[in-house]
């Protein structure tokens, strides 16, 4: 889908207006898991008598003249760097939950047991406690858990390996803290957004406004086409193991509590080796729809091997009046 032919990006919020009138460059990356989603701007300080008081939150939109701004949440400023001739003022500002002044302890160092419990309960216990209004996607909802530790970890560290544990992805947005299966995190959100497609002109070459270029990455092709987990049963007083797919088989270390659990834990690392077969990296006209962990839908237009849906990981957008606005995509295959 055609977005225009006009970008627009817009800032709202501590010093909106300094921010509007004096942008000279911006770089938004939008990143899965844990690693923080982080705003770089350049902006033009010349005639400015001192640095201005950069304190409270950024919001940033994104999008086109002719189709609409798209919201990219809210930032708390990290650094400041100014420069002498010319005349410069470097700012880096990340997510909330990514500050620095850590209000909650989201990354403090904890120690806690769980257990029974439910996916879904453990994580909305975790998250609330910083603020957050948490979304659970059903198929992660009642995965039981007979017991985990959390041993002299972060929420942020725990959070993100019960995800991993599960083959599942989390994400901070804005006031919303998500549990999602791969590719769906957007639609918890609230932000209903279908997938993002993109096609090849029949006149794709650098200097199009157009222009996409990608490369597809298939060294890291996965060794594994199952896996395999033990857990201990009480009853019988012996160690058994549960194995999902073919051979051959990814052992994880973790020991369950049961069969159930392991088979969840199991089904999850199946889901996330089958992700890691291939990586796609894309650099394409700016698109404010592509964000991390939503899905890239490439068309006919595009060489048969790389066609199909992908996962988004990171997307970088950036504008400046030299290169425009541009969208750089890394991006996994999904699995069956």
């Amino acid at each position: 889908m055609a977005q225009g032919f006009t970008p627009i990006v817009e800032f709202y919020g501590a010093n909106a207006a300094l921010l509007n009138q004096r942008l000279m460059h911006w770089s938004h990356t939008d990143a899965a898991g844990i690693e923080s989603d982080r705003l770089e701007l350049t902006i033009n300080i010349e005639g400015l008598e001192g640095l201005p008081s950069l304190s409270g939150k950024i919001g940033l939109r994104v999008g086109y003249k002719e189709s609409g701004l798209v919201e990219k949440g809210e930032f708390v400023i990290t650094q400041r760097t100014p420069v002498l001739f010319p005349m410069r003022l470097m700012i880096v500002a990340t997510a909330a939950p990514f500050s620095a002044g850590d209000a909650s302890g989201y990354r403090q160092r904890r120690s806690a047991s769980y257990g029974p419990i439910t996916l879904g309960t453990l994580f909305r216990q975790l998250v609330s406690r910083h603020g957050y209004s948490p979304r659970v996607a059903p198929a992660l909802e009642g995965i039981a858990i007979a017991h985990i530790d959390q041993s002299n970890e972060s929420d942020m560290a725990f959070i993100t390996r019960l995800a991993k544990r599960y083959g599942a992805v989390t994400k901070p947005i804005n006031e919303l803290y998500v549990l999602a299966e791969a590719g769906q995190l957007m639609s918890l959100s609230g932000q209903q957004l279908p997938d993002v497609k993109l096609s090849v002109t029949q006149d794709n070459r650098p200097g199009n406004q157009a222009f996409i270029t990608a490369k597809l990455d298939e060294t890291s092709r996965s060794k594994y086409q199952g896996s395999r987990v033990t857990w201990w049963d009480a009853a019988a007083c012996r160690q058994r193991v549960v194995q999902v797919g073919i051979a051959p088989f990814k052992t994880l270390r973790q020991r369950c509590q049961n069969e159930a659990e392991a088979r969840a834990v199991a089904e999850g690392e199946l889901r996330r080796v089958g992700r890691e077969d291939l990586k796609l990296l894309i650099d394409c006209p700016g698109n404010p729809l592509l964000s991390a962990e939503g899905l890239l839908l490439l068309d006919d237009t595009w060489p048969s091997y790389m066609q199909g849906r992908w996962s988004i990981t990171k997307v970088t957008h950036v504008g400046d009046p030299v290169t425009g606005y541009r969208s750089s995509v890394t991006a996994g295959g999904l699995s069956a």
